[in-house]
């Protein structure tokens, strides 16, 4: 069984507020009595794409002090608010580099593959030529028996509230031919839209995670879309060994 905690859309932007709530959830899961195997972070990390908000967000996912890192892996990509230079340089302090930031990763028994959706100067996403290759390959790389979990920010399909589903995935077609023809995949799991939310796609799971700096009214919730009290959002999600995916929604 493999426990995958996950927190989208910290907007990170300098201020007590943005701050306050992103320790809020990552000091709760740095306490867990019982560890999750890894942390999904699922884009939106900086508000602005500024050096200074990766920076932050570096020292708070515990990715630039090696003598306090997270008790367990903590695996991000970026969103539509990110920016892929100050990104590499500042949060993951990697060489500057061209195209997306797509990211492999074996965790317990399974692969977690962080794919770059953002489009630079746009609010939309897009999962690139290049991306696709880059998951095939990946994919061919494991045996085919390896359950894969596919993460990123723009989800492909509409969530029935006119803010988040004007910025979704484009040609969501492509992703659904990759999950037909690749077993292997067993979920997509994908943040951006501020709310909870499950559905299927494809065949498959998809999750969509809560954001931490905000929560999204549905339409029948009210006329303001923004909830800037709720608690902050966090997902829990559980593959058994059946490949089975159970999704548990928490706030703190």
């Amino acid at each position: 069984m493999l426990v995958l905690a996950q927190i989208s859309d910290l907007h990170l932007d300098g201020t007590p507020r943005a701050t306050e709530r992103a320790r809020r959830v990552l000091d709760h899961l740095r306490t867990l009595p019982g560890p999750v195997d890894a942390l999904l972070v699922t884009g939106d990390i900086a508000d602005h794409g500024a050096e200074s908000e990766y920076e932050e967000a570096g020292e708070l996912l515990g990715l630039h002090d090696p003598a306090a890192p997270f008790p367990f892996p903590v695996l991000t990509c970026p969103g539509n608010h990110d920016s892929r230079a100050p990104y590499r340089a500042a949060l993951l302090r990697e060489p500057e580099a061209e195209g997306p930031v797509n990211r492999a990763h074996r965790v317990g028994g399974a692969a977690v593959l962080m794919c770059d959706s953002s489009v630079p100067g746009a609010d939309e996403g897009a999962l690139d030529e290049g991306t696709y290759t880059w998951i095939e390959e990946r994919l061919d790389a494991l045996d085919g028996d390896t359950p894969v979990l596919i993460a990123f920010h723009h989800p492909p399909v509409v969530l029935h509230h006119p803010l988040p589903d004007r910025y979704l995935l484009t040609q969501p077609r492509s992703l659904a031919r990759l999950l037909e023809r690749r077993p292997e995949i067993v979920a997509v799991i994908t943040g951006h839209a501020h709310t909870p939310a499950a559905t299927t796609f494809a065949g498959r799971p998809l999750i969509v995670g809560p954001g931490v700096t905000w929560t999204l009214r549905l339409p029948w919730e009210g006329e303001q879309v923004a909830d800037r009290e709720a608690p902050v959002g966090l997902a829990f999600h559980v593959l058994d060994d059946e490949r089975r995916l159970t999704t548990h929604f928490r706030t703190v």
